[in-house]
């Protein structure tokens, strides 16, 4: 049940946003077996003046940086973390064309109990 917010400066096309998308699920279902049709994602574009990144951590970041925040259950191991951070700048790369260098990654995990995914309810408490 991953919930992924992209963060990206305005102006990409409407297919560059789609093939985010596609790819980030298609990572997903590879590497965290989620299941299938469970997809929600929005992404949100930002004007040169609201978005800014930086050079930390030794990482040569281009105006073509997306910020992938992922808020998942706290089920995951660190080996599947690290098979999803290397799927998804894989994917990414080969379409819609993103660096590995541009590709920001955050995981947050909540108990499941902290979820409702409609009518109210906690399905997973």
């Amino acid at each position: 049940m991953p919930l992924l917010h992209i963060s990206m400066r305005a102006g990409k096309p409407e297919a560059f946003r789609q093939a985010i998308l596609d790819n980030l699920y298609r990572a997903l279902r590879e590497t965290f077996d989620v299941p299938e049709d469970d997809q929600f994602m929005t992404i949100t574009e930002h004007d040169a003046a609201n978005f800014r990144y930086g050079a930390a951590f030794g990482v040569d970041r281009s105006d073509d940086v997306i910020y992938i925040q992922i808020t998942v259950f706290d089920t995951r191991t660190a080996e599947q973390k690290k098979a999803l951070f290397k799927r998804i700048a894989g994917l990414l790369g080969e379409s819609p064309g993103i660096r590995s260098e541009d590709v920001f990654v955050n995981i947050v995990e909540t108990a499941k109990e902290n979820w409702s995914v409609g009518h109210g309810l906690a399905q997973f408490a």
